[in-house]
C-alpha cells in the first residue's frame, strides 16, 4: 500500500457537500463569504532532510513547501502554526531555523500564530499547518477540474532539486570532483530554498482549470489531476524547461530527474487554448518562467512524445511513502 492508497482507504472523511476535504492540495472550509484553504505538511529528519542541512535553510524550507500549496489553490496566505521536535535545544541551530522561517513568513504576509515544540528521541520532525483565504466569487482550481482541449502549463524549471540531491547523496560517499562540487552549487538552492509560486497562484484565479504543485515529481502529480478530471494528457519532452546543468546529461538520468524528479515547488496547471495570450502576456509582466508543456486528452493515461516526435514510455517513480 502507497502513500496515497493510505489516505484514501483510512482518511478520506465525508466533508459538508459545500467543503473540500482530503484529497486536494488543501481543504477548503466555507467561513462566511469565504473559504478557508488549509494545509499540513510533515518533515523528518533522514526522510525528507539531511542531518547537516543549514537550520535557516530548512527553516525557510519547512515553511516553503506550505504557502506552495496554498498557491496551488490560489489562496492568499493568512497564518500559519508550527509543531517542532528536537533532541535538544541549542540556541545556535534554534536561531538560525526560527530566522529562516520567520523571514519567508514576513515575505508572504503569513505570520506564525501558534504551534507546539516537545523533545524528540528521533531527530528534528517539524510539522506546520498554513491557512489562506479564497474568495466565493473565485472557482477554486481543484484538480478535478481539467478539461478535454486544455493547454498544460508549468512555472519555472525541473531537474535541480532532484540533480541536487544526487550530488548530495554521493557526496556521503565520497567526495566530490570540482565538476560536481560546481553543479552542486548552481542548483543546490532549488532543493533547499524553493520559492513558493503564490503570487503567481492568484494571478491565475479563474484562469486555471486544474492546479498543483509539483512537490512529488511531474509524472506523479500531473496523473493526481487526471485521476480527478477523469482525463488523460499528452507531453512534449521538447517543450519542458530543464535546467542547463541537464542539458548534455545522459537521457536516462535526466529523463528520472525531468518527469519524476521531486522537491520541485513550482505550480502546474491547466487551462483554455484561448487564455494563451493572457498566460503569455502575463508571463511577461511579472518576469515569469511559465512553459506550455502539453494538452488535456479524452484517453487516460500520460502520452509522452519525445525531441523527434515519437511517443516513448517512462514508469511514473515520484515520491511515495511506504513504497
Amino acid at each position: 500500500m502507497g502513500e496515497f492508497d493510505l489516505i484514501k482507504q483510512y482518511f478520506t472523511s465525508q466533508a459538508p457537500q459545500q467543503d473540500l476535504g482530503p484529497g486536494d492540495d488543501c481543504a477548503l472550509i466555507h467561513v462566511g463569504t469565504e473559504r478557508l484553504a488549509v494545509t499540513k505538511d510533515l518533515l523528518l529528519e533522514g526522510r525528507h532532510f539531511f542531518a547537516d542541512v543549514d537550520p535557516y535553510r530548512l527553516g525557510h524550507k519547512a515553511l516553503a513547501v506550505n504557502l506552495s500549496d496554498l498557491a496551488a489553490m490560489s489562496a492568499q496566505p493568512t497564518a500559519c502554526f508550527l509543531g517542532l521536535a528536537i533532541a535538544q535545544a541549542q540556541p545556535r541551530w534554534l536561531q538560525a531555523f526560527s530566522q529562516g522561517f520567520m523571514d519567508l513568513a514576513r515575505q508572504f504576509n503569513c505570520p506564525l500564530q501558534g504551534g507546539d515544540t516537545c523533545a524528540s528521541q528521533q531527530g528534528v520532525i517539524i510539522s506546520v499547518t498554513c491557512m489562506g483565504t479564497l474568495p466565493l466569487t473565485v472557482t477554486a482550481p481543484l484538480r478535478s477540474g481539467a478539461q478535454v482541449g486544455d493547454d498544460i502549463w508549468l512555472s519555472g524549471q525541473l531537474g535541480g532539486a532532484h540533480l541536487a540531491l544526487t550530488l548530495l547523496q554521493k557526496a556521503q560517499q565520497a567526495p566530490l570532483s570540482d565538476r560536481d562540487k560546481q553543479t552542486l552549487q548552481a542548483c543546490r538552492d532549488a532543493l533547499e530554498l524553493p520559492q513558493p509560486q503564490v503570487a503567481l497562484g492568484l494571478q491565475l484565479r479563474n484562469i486555471a482549470h486544474a492546479m498543483i504543485d509539483i512537490s512529488d515529481g511531474l509524472l506523479q502529480d500531473l496523473n493526481h489531476i487526471l485521476q480527478a478530471s477523469h482525463v488523460g494528457a499528452r507531453l512534449f519532452e521538447a517543450k519542458l524547461p530543464v535546467i542547463p546543468e541537464l542539458q548534455t546529461a545522459e537521457t536516462a538520468f535526466r529523463r528520472q530527474a525531468v518527469f519524476n524528479g521531486g522537491d520541485v515547488y513550482q505550480l502546474c496547471f491547466t487551462a483554455a487554448a484561448h487564455d494563451r495570450p493572457k498566460l503569455e502576456a502575463l508571463a511577461q509582466a511579472n518576469q515569469l518562467h511559465l512553459s506550455r508543456i502539453g494538452s488535456i486528452m479524452t484517453s487516460s493515461g500520460i502520452e509522452l512524445i519525445d525531441q523527434h516526435g515519437q511517443a516513448f514510455e517512462l514508469a511514473v517513480s515520484g515520491f511515495n511513502h511506504f513504497k
